[in-house]
């Protein structure tokens, strides 16, 4: 039984300082790694990290237990390549010696976001948080002002919106009032902090590659996204319309009932169409699907149904609009009626096609 005691490096600040390629295993390689880094940078978090793994290795091996230490390091070009190259270092480490479990040595929340790919390979008993304890005076205050500034990703996080922000405010006075200058900072401000603290960038840089991917592997989704973009889009714009022509132009809560009654249908019509995409590709990829892509078409429909009765309810007993044939309260009742049917049907035609997918199976293997 064999403990892995890992020290976890994501933007490869430890690798890119001692200049040696990851993964570093041993008690020996790692406490010259600690050399190596600590003159490379002796101010750097990683030296802790690093003495914090060989520390808990010595205390496994103390109480009797056969202990590996090891320093994972990521990659800083992008996130998706960090994690990556972490998750082959780790398949490389438990091929070689074959660990039962693992304990996990951070120092900041961006390498501890690495530990679920360590879970998804090996049992984690531990998450070790090492916290690097400063003397509170004016030059210990000096010195992470320093460090602050010479750390890119902080710059362009914090001080790019703060910079820009400044500049607006002159700008803004001059057009605007006080209020209106400062309201629309504080505005671009918040945008930022929500841009960042979402993960928003993460998002975006990988909706490239998602796209790339989604395109040359020649999935049936491509054509159903585009389609329920454009089935969204027509929504939208019938909603509005819908909403102008009754005269609830204003940010009324009428108004904002009146465009999801008018819209509802188109865009459970897209969501339909987006989820039916990926029920064809899952059919063509495995020829067996799981339940939830089965049930996603009929749900996402009878959930759109259900929507417009609750609308059509609100906007035609304010407005008086609708047949005359149904009370809106009668209408209500039919539209939950019909979505709950088509839920049922739903998971009748679930059920149909995963018994005919095993019996298929069975067969097969006949």
């Amino acid at each position: 039984m064999t403990t892995l005691v890992c020290c976890v490096d994501r933007d490869n600040d430890i690798g890119r300082k001692a200049g040696v390629r990851p993964p570093i295993a041993g008690w020996e390689a790692v406490r010259s790694l600690v050399i190596d880094v600590g003159l490379a940078e002796p101010e750097a978090t990683g030296v802790n990290s690093l003495l914090e793994a060989l520390r808990v290795t010595r205390e496994l091996r103390d109480e009797g237990d056969d202990a590996v230490v090891a320093v994972l390091s990521g990659s800083s070009e992008s996130p998706v390549t960090a994690d990556r190259a972490i998750a082959a270092q780790i398949d490389s480490l438990v091929e070689r010696y074959d660990p039962s479990d693992a304990i996990v040595v951070v120092d900041s929340a961006a390498d501890e976001r690495v530990v679920p790919i360590v879970e998804s390979r090996l049992r984690v008993d531990a998450v070790d948080r090492v916290i690097v304890r400063q003397t509170r005076d004016i030059e210990s205050t000096y010195y992470l002002l320093k460090q602050f500034l010479a750390d890119e990703e902080l710059r362009t996080t914090v001080l790019v919106p703060l910079g820009v922000g400044l500049l607006l405010i002159p700008i803004l006075l001059f057009w605007f009032s006080p209020a209106v200058a400062l309201g629309g900072v504080a505005a671009l401000l918040g945008l930022a902090v929500l841009y960042k603290g979402l993960g928003v960038d993460e998002r975006i840089g990988s909706l490239s590659s998602w796209s790339r991917e989604l395109l040359y592997s020649g999935r049936v989704a491509v054509v159903t996204y585009v389609a329920a973009v454009g089935l969204a889009a027509i929504g939208l714009f019938v909603g509005a319309l819908g909403v102008s022509e009754t005269g609830g132009t204003e940010l009324e809560p009428i108004a904002a009932v009146g465009f999801v009654h008018y819209s509802i249908p188109w865009l459970a019509l897209a969501a339909v169409t987006a989820g039916t995409g990926r029920l064809l590709d899952e059919l063509l990829a495995a020829e067996t699907v799981q339940t939830p892509y089965l049930n996603l078409p009929f749900a996402l429909l009878s959930v759109g149904i259900v929507v417009r009765g609750f609308t059509g309810y609100a906007f035609e007993t304010e407005l008086a609009v609708g047949p005359a044939v149904l009370t809106p309260a009668q209408r209500l009742v039919v539209y939950i009626g019909i979505g709950i049917l088509v839920s049922l049907i739903g998971v009748r035609v679930t059920s149909l096609l995963e018994r005919w997918t095993v019996g298929r199976a069975v067969d097969q293997q006949r």
